[in-house]
């Protein structure tokens, strides 16, 4: 299906040549977000039973391997100059870069497939298994991803940059469905019924306003109409992060 969303001009897209610290200190939240999400039990416990002593250690872990990463340079973002400046030049992905990207596609669709699978059940039976469902579907789930980065075959995983304009829109155009859905749910999780056994409509709004919420974003985004979801088109100088 052709393209018919808005688009964006790498010769108008200003070049930066170094990334100011204030600019690569904003990115380390996001990848302490990302690999302080890895272990999906861990994050569950903490959603359903608050911040524990496991989460506070792994939670610390990720604050100093991200933190000596983002010192030297090794994550996407967090570079003393950006990496890529011409989004269809054949150049090699770094392996930070591709490990980075990997985990974040990860965190994105392993806790909304899961997420799904238990509202669906939910709505369908009138029991949540979520408890269940996390311990013995996300770790196969996220190893099913970290292959598919390792083969290269994700978004801004791959072992070339060539295809950064396209892929970048791909990755965050799921980012902001994800965000988006999870937000949602987890309000509906605090306002409405969520016992073992709760109301059939209660589950039914969950899991409606859910997959709302992503369809709508994912539609948004597949029109470039949210923040870096535009193409690139080729033939000049760019900057991406």
């Amino acid at each position: 299906m052709q393209y018919r969303g808005k688009v964006e001009y790498a010769r108008q897209r200003k070049i930066r040549e170094r990334n100011t610290r204030l600019y690569r200190l904003a990115h380390w939240p996001i990848w302490i977000w990302v690999f302080f999400l890895a272990p999906g039990p861990l994050t569950f416990s903490l959603f359903a039973h608050g911040f524990g002593w496991g989460n506070g250690a792994w939670l610390a872990a990720v604050l100093i391997g991200t933190g000596i990463a983002g010192l030297r340079g090794r994550l996407p973002g967090a570079e003393p100059r950006p990496y890529i400046l011409r989004f269809d030049e054949d150049r090699p992905n770094p392996l930070y870069r591709r490990v980075c990207y990997t985990f974040a596609w990860s965190a994105v669709l392993t806790f909304a497939l899961l997420n799904l699978a238990g509202l669906v059940l939910a709505a369908a039976t009138g029991v949540w298994h979520m408890k269940q469902i996390y311990a013995w579907a996300y770790f196969p789930l996220c190893a099913l991803i970290l292959l598919l980065g390792a083969l290269g075959k994700l978004p801004r995983a791959g072992p070339s940059t060539k295809a950064e304009g396209m892929e970048r829109r791909y990755f965050y155009g799921s980012v902001w469905a994800v965000t988006a859905a999870q937000t949602v749910l987890l309000i509906l999780w605090k306002t409405l019924p969520s016992t073992i056994i709760s109301t059939p409509t209660a589950n039914w709004m969950k899991l409606i306003f859910f997959v709302a919420a992503l369809l709508n974003m994912g539609l948004l985004a597949a029109r470039g109409k949210l923040y870096r979801t535009r193409p690139i088109l080729p033939g000049e100088l760019m900057v991406s992060d």
